[in-house]
C-alpha cells in the first residue's frame, strides 16, 4: 500500500512540472498551446499534489510538486494584483469587443459606449450588417471619426473613434482576419496610433503556424517613437509565447496592470461548455497609464468586451 501511495504522488506531481517548465520555456507546440491558454487553472490545481504529497509525507514528490506550485502561482497571481497606474496625463477610454461575426447585441454595445463615455471602439468579426445597426442606435453620434472593414462573416474589423483619425488603414493578416487601425490625437495628448487586432485563432492543428505567424506580425512597441495602443481579441493568453514576446517588445497588458488579467473574456458565453480564458486584451505602450480595466458582458457574443480608461503621455512628451 505504502508503494502505491507514492506512485500516486508522483503521479499528480509529475504532469504540474511539466506543465510549467513548457509555460516557462516557452515552448508549446500541438495541442499544447490550447492547452496551455488554461494555466490559470493548473496553478490552482497544482496546489493539490503538493497537499497530498506532504500530507502522506512522500517528501521527494513533495519537493517536485512544490516546484510547480511555486512557478505557476508566480505567473498567474500578479495578474490579480495589478501594479503602479502610472501616468497623469489625459483620459483616453478604450473599448474592444469581438462581435461574433456580428451577432453582438448592438444596443447593449451603444449603450456601454455612451454610458464609459468611451473615446476609441474597436471591434472585430464585424458585418455590413452590425455596422448599419450600430449607426442607426446612434453610434454615428457618439463616435463619429471611423475606419471601417466590414465583412460578411468572421474577418472584419473596424475602429470608432471620438476624435479624428489620421493615417487610417486595413492590415490583414495571412491567417485571413483584417485589422483596422488609425491615429488620433486626444486633448492635451501626444498622438496615439490605436489597431484593432484580431490574429488567426489556434482552433485546430492546422492553423497553428498562421496563429503565431500573425501574432509576430503585430505592431510592435516603440517606445521613443509614435504612442500605441493595441485592442482586440488576440486569440492568446498572457501564458503564450508569442503573445509574451510581443507584449516584450514595450507594452503592458491593462488588465493584468490592472489586477483584472484573470477574468475571462472567451469561453461559455454563447453556450459552449469551454472554462473562460482570456484572449481578448488592450496593450499599451508602457509610457501610458492605466486608471481601470472592466471585463463587460454582450449579449449574442461569445466573448465579453474589454474596457480601459487609460492615461496617455502628455502632447509635450509623446516621444
Amino acid at each position: 500500500m505504502a508503494r502505491w501511495l507514492t506512485v500516486l504522488c508522483w503521479a499528480v506531481a509529475v504532469p504540474g512540472v511539466l506543465w510549467a517548465a513548457v509555460r516557462l520555456l516557452g515552448v508549446e507546440r500541438g495541442p499544447l498551446v490550447q492547452l496551455l491558454a488554461f494555466t490559470p487553472y493548473a496553478a490552482a490545481w497544482s496546489l493539490g499534489p503538493l497537499v497530498l504529497a506532504l500530507a502522506l509525507r512522500r517528501w521527494w514528490p513533495a519537493g517536485v510538486a512544490a516546484v510547480a506550485a511555486v512557478a505557476l502561482v508566480a505567473v498567474v497571481v500578479p495578474r490579480a494584483i495589478g501594479g503602479p497606474a502610472g501616468g497623469d496625463g489625459p483620459t483616453l477610454r478604450v473599448l474592444t469587443a469581438n462581435l461574433l461575426a456580428g451577432a453582438g447585441d448592438a444596443e447593449t454595445l451603444v449603450r456601454i459606449v455612451r454610458e464609459r463615455e468611451v473615446d476609441v471602439l474597436a471591434v472585430q468579426e464585424f458585418t455590413p450588417a452590425a455596422a448599419a445597426r450600430l449607426d442607426a442606435l446612434g453610434l454615428a453620434a457618439l463616435l463619429p471619426h471611423r475606419r471601417l472593414n466590414p465583412i460578411a462573416g468572421t474577418e472584419g474589423s473596424g475602429l470608432y473613434s471620438r476624435y479624428p483619425l489620421t493615417a487610417t488603414g486595413v492590415r490583414q493578416n495571412p491567417g485571413g482576419f483584417t485589422q483596422a487601425y488609425g491615429t488620433l490625437t486626444a486633448p492635451g495628448a501626444a498622438p496615439t496610433t490605436v489597431e484593432s487586432v484580431h490574429p488567426a485563432a489556434p482552433y485546430s492543428l492546422g492553423q497553428l503556424r498562421a496563429w503565431e505567424r500573425d501574432l509576430d506580425a503585430q505592431p510592435r512597441a516603440t517606445p521613443s517613437g509614435p504612442v500605441r495602443v493595441l485592442a482586440g481579441d488576440f486569440n492568446a493568453t498572457l501564458d503564450h509565447a508569442p503573445l509574451r514576446r510581443l507584449i516584450d517588445s514595450g507594452y503592458r497588458d491593462a488588465a493584468d496592470a490592472a489586477g483584472a488579467g484573470l477574468t475571462g473574456t472567451w469561453g461559455p458565453y454563447d453556450g459552449d461548455r469551454i472554462p473562460p480564458v482570456t484572449i481578448d486584451h488592450v496593450l499599451v505602450d508602457r509610457r501610458v497609464g492605466v486608471r481601470d480595466v472592466s471585463v463587460l458582458r454582450l449579449p449574442g457574443s461569445d466573448h465579453r468586451p474589454v474596457y480601459a480608461e487609460l492615461a496617455l503621455p502628455r502632447a509635450d512628451l509623446g516621444g
